[in-house]
C-alpha cells in the first residue's frame, strides 16, 4: 500500500520539484486511493507526473498507453536521467529482441509505456496477465471517443485490456476533452470514474490572428515576425512540402539564424537530430507538421506561428500550448488567408476510404485475401468497422454499413474545421471563444489576453531576444557530418 502523506517529499526525491502545480495532487490522491479518475490538465502542465509518482510509489506495474511514441521515448529518455532505471517502452520501433527482454523481465519494471497497437498482440496481453499491474494509464484519452479530434480505433477496446489486466485503477488524462468527449471516454470505457477537471486554458499565452490578402503578404508578414522576435519559434505548416520551402527561404533571409524544418517524412535520424538541436536551443526557427511538438517539452519557446490554420480547435490548443512552459510570456499567431481553409477538408477527405476502396476493401476480405496499398488511417479504420460488423456477411449491406460510418466521421471532420474558421472570424475574446466548449470562463491573462481585447501583434516585439549569431553549418551539413553521409 503507497504511503501517500509524503508526496512532497516524493516528488522532490524522485523529481526534484519543491511543489505540485494545479491538479497534480489532487489526480495523484484519487489514484492512490484506488479511484477510477478522468482528468483534464492544460497541455504542458506536468501531467506526466500524476502518474509517474504514484507508479514510483505503488507496488505493481503501471502500464501506460499512448499513441505518441516519439513521447514515450522522451519520458523513458527523462526518468532515465533523473536515475528512475525501471522503465521501458514497447512501440513499432523497438526491435523484436528488445522487446522479447523487456517481456521477459517485465517484473523489473515499474512504467510500461505502450501503443495501443501492442496491447493487441497476444504475447504482450499474456506477460503482462502475468504480474500486478497497479494502474492502467490511459493518455490523450480523447482518442477513445468518436467525437475526438484524433479518435484511435484502438483506443476503443481499451475496455478489454482493462478487464485483462485484473480491472488495475484507471487514470484517464486528456488536454483537450469536451464534456461530450469526457461521457463517451467513460461510456467506452464501462467504468464509473471520478471527474478532476481544471481549466485547460493557458493565460500567459497571447492568442492572435493576422490576417492577409494573398500567398505574398503572407510570407512577407512571417519575415517581418521572425525580423521582430528572434525568440525560439515554431511555425507550423499542414504541407511537408511547404514546410520545407518555406525553411529554406528563411535560411536564405535570415543567414545568421538557425532554421530548420521537420515532417514525418523525413528519416528518423533526420527528426531526432532536429527534435535534440530545438531542444538544447542549438536551433532558433522550427517549421513543422503537427508531427513535432508532441514529445518536446522546451520550456522557453515563445513564439507559436500558424502559417496554416489547423483541422479542428482541439489540435490548435494543444499546438499553442507548446509555448511559455515556463509560465513567462510568449504569443501565439495565425497568418490567415482567404481559402486556407481548403487544405483541412482536403486532408480529411485523404484520411478515410473513398466508395471505390471501400468497394475494393470489402471485395478482397470477402474473398478471404490481404489487402495491401492502403495508408496506416485507411486500413486501420476499415479493419476495426469489418470487428464491429462481423455479423454482416451480404456484400451490399457490408458496404452501406462502412459508407455510413464513413460519412458520419467525415461530416464530424468538416464541423471540426468549421468551427476553427468561425473561431478565426470572431468578434469577440479569442481566448474565451477558443475555451468556451471546453470548460466556463477563463483565467485573466497574466500579460495580453488577444488581438481582440489589448494586443496589437504590429506594434509589439518581445522585449528580451537573442543574440544573432554566425552559422557555420546548416542542419543538414550538420546530420552529413555525424551521420558520415556524402
Amino acid at each position: 500500500m503507497a504511503n501517500h502523506s509524503k508526496l512532497e517529499e516524493h516528488l522532490r526525491t524522485y523529481f526534484n520539484h519543491s511543489q505540485f502545480r494545479d491538479g497534480q495532487k489532487d489526480i495523484i490522491q484519487s489514484i492512490l486511493n484506488g479511484r477510477h479518475t478522468l482528468a483534464t490538465l492544460p497541455t504542458g502542465s506536468g501531467k506526466s507526473i500524476t502518474y509517474q509518482l504514484p507508479a514510483l510509489i505503488t507496488e505493481g506495474i503501471t502500464v501506460v498507453v499512448s499513441p505518441l511514441i516519439s513521447l514515450m521515448v522522451d519520458q523513458v529518455k527523462i526518468l532515465k536521467s533523473k536515475g528512475i532505471k525501471k522503465v521501458a517502452a514497447i512501440n513499432s520501433l523497438v526491435d523484436e529482441k528488445a522487446k522479447q527482454k523487456i517481456l521477459n523481465n517485465i517484473n523489473e519494471y515499474k512504467l510500461i509505456y505502450c501503443s495501443p497497437e501492442m496491447l493487441q498482440q497476444e504475447r504482450v496481453i499474456a506477460r503482462l496477465k502475468q504480474v500486478n499491474v497497479s494502474y492502467l494509464v490511459i493518455d490523450e484519452a480523447h482518442c477513445i471517443s468518436q467525437w475526438g479530434h484524433e479518435f484511435r480505433t484502438d483506443y476503443m477496446k481499451l475496455h478489454t485490456i482493462f478487464k485483462q489486466l485484473k480491472e488495475p485503477t484507471v487514470l484517464a488524462l486528456s488536454a483537450t476533452a469536451t464534456p461530450q468527449v469526457q461521457d463517451d471516454i467513460i461510456k467506452h470505457l464501462q467504468i464509473k470514474m471520478d471527474k478532476i477537471l481544471y481549466p485547460i486554458d493557458r493565460p500567459n499565452i497571447t492568442l492572435s490572428v493576422k490576417k492577409v490578402e494573398d500567398q505574398k503578404h503572407k510570407e512577407e508578414s512571417l519575415k517581418e515576425l521572425l525580423h521582430n522576435n528572434h525568440v525560439p519559434t515554431m511555425v507550423y505548416f499542414s504541407s511537408r512540402q511547404v514546410s520545407e520551402e518555406v525553411a529554406r527561404k528563411l535560411q536564405q533571409q535570415f543567414p545568421n539564424r538557425k532554421v530548420a524544418y521537420y515532417h514525418g517524412g523525413m528519416d528518423q535520424d533526420e527528426r531526432l537530430l532536429i527534435q535534440q538541436q530545438f531542444m538544447y536551443d542549438q536551433l532558433d526557427v522550427i517549421c513543422c507538421t503537427s508531427a513535432f511538438g508532441m514529445g518536446v517539452d522546451k520550456a522557453n519557446i515563445r513564439l507559436i506561428i500558424h502559417y496554416h490554420m489547423p483541422s479542428n480547435l482541439e489540435s490548435y490548443i494543444q499546438e499553442v500550448g507548446r509555448a511559455g512552459r515556463d509560465d513567462e510570456h510568449s504569443v501565439a499567431t495565425m497568418l490567415y488567408q482567404p481559402g486556407d481553409e481548403t487544405i483541412p477538408f482536403q486532408l480529411i477527405s485523404q484520411e478515410l476510404p473513398n466508395d471505390d476502396e471501400l468497394e475494393w476493401f470489402i471485395s478482397e476480405r470477402l474473398n478471404g485475401n490481404e489487402v495491401e496499398g492502403l495508408s496506416e488511417t485507411k486500413e486501420r479504420f476499415l479493419k476495426f468497422q469489418l470487428e464491429l460488423n462481423s455479423n454482416i456477411r451480404d456484400h451490399h449491406d457490408l458496404n452501406s454499413a462502412l459508407k455510413k460510418v464513413r460519412d458520419e466521421r467525415l461530416q464530424v471532420k468538416r464541423e471540426s474545421i468549421l468551427k476553427m474558421l468561425s473561431w478565426l472570424h470572431y468578434s469577440r475574446c479569442r481566448r474565451e471563444a477558443l475555451y468556451q466548449s471546453f470548460q466556463d470562463g477563463v483565467k485573466n491573462a497574466t500579460t495580453y489576453c488577444c488581438d481582440y481585447c489589448d494586443f496589437n501583434l504590429d506594434n509589439w516585439t518581445f522585449p528580451n531576444q537573442m543574440v544573432d549569431h554566425k552559422i557555420t553549418f546548416y542542419w543538414e551539413k550538420r546530420l552529413d557530418a555525424i551521420f558520415n553521409r556524402r
